[in-house]
């Protein structure tokens, strides 16, 4: 008997190919996926992708979503009440539900938290791709059929230009050195539009790119 597992779910990369490789697999089964929103801006947290493509995410996937929303600039605090409310509201759905797993790759103080955090909520935590050989990994997801492009770029660590590229072998070669090759110290964040995760390709483009906090260049991404 399978065991039911939650995503957690950015939008980006990282999720999509976690939820890809746990359908590979025969004892989990990924039930649901679970979502931080930005109330204010109907946005996924940090990437910033609209929740209308979440939705269009999730449908592609043919999975429900569960979302934790939480105000703009919203503590750590409110942070996790929101999260173990949307547990919370998993379990009833789905009882017996005790497991999640996160796209995490490699950075360890992040992994500490979350290990923590579900010790305290009664959750068994997964980290499918952890440790994965990032340059390896990235060049596995659009191998495999992964498309995405960056949706948000840490401009203290890469140049806001590389704001909406794809997320292909030529972004790669395009990197300076130094940049995770899956941006995971938070160089870019992407926004998945296809892949074998997905039924079907989401239809998106591209709109305008905006630095908010002097220093996050976001690229917009609507459903045509």
């Amino acid at each position: 008997m399978r065991t039911p597992v939650l995503l957690s779910w950015s939008g980006g990369k990282d999720a999509a190919w976690t939820l890809h490789v746990l359908r590979q697999r025969d004892d989990v089964e990924v039930v649901a996926l679970v979502t931080t929103i930005t109330d204010e801006y109907e946005r996924i947290s940090m990437q910033g992708i609209r929740v209308d493509v979440l939705h269009a995410q999730a449908r592609a996937t043919g999975l429900p979503v569960i979302e934790a929303r939480i105000p703009k600039r919203a503590d750590n605090a409110h942070y996790e009440a929101a999260f173990a409310d949307a547990l919370f509201r998993a379990q009833t759905r789905w009882p017996g539900l005790r497991d999640i797993a996160f796209g995490d790759l490699f950075l360890e103080d992040i992994k500490a938290y979350r290990d923590a955090l579900c010790a305290r909520l009664g959750w068994t935590p997964h980290y499918p791709l952890f440790g994965s050989d990032t340059t390896r990994l990235a060049r596995e997801m659009f191998d495999g059929g992964l498309r995405a492009n960056l949706c948000c770029v840490d401009t203290t660590q890469l140049d806001a230009a590389f704001a909406g590229r794809a997320f292909d072998a030529r972004l790669l070669d395009d990197l300076p050195v130094g940049i995770d090759p899956c941006g995971e110290r938070g160089e870019f964040h992407t926004c998945v539009h296809a892949g074998p995760m997905f039924t079907a390709p989401i239809a998106i483009e591209r709109a305008q790119t905006v630095l908010r906090d002097g220093r996050f260049a976001y690229t917009d991404f609507v459903l045509t």
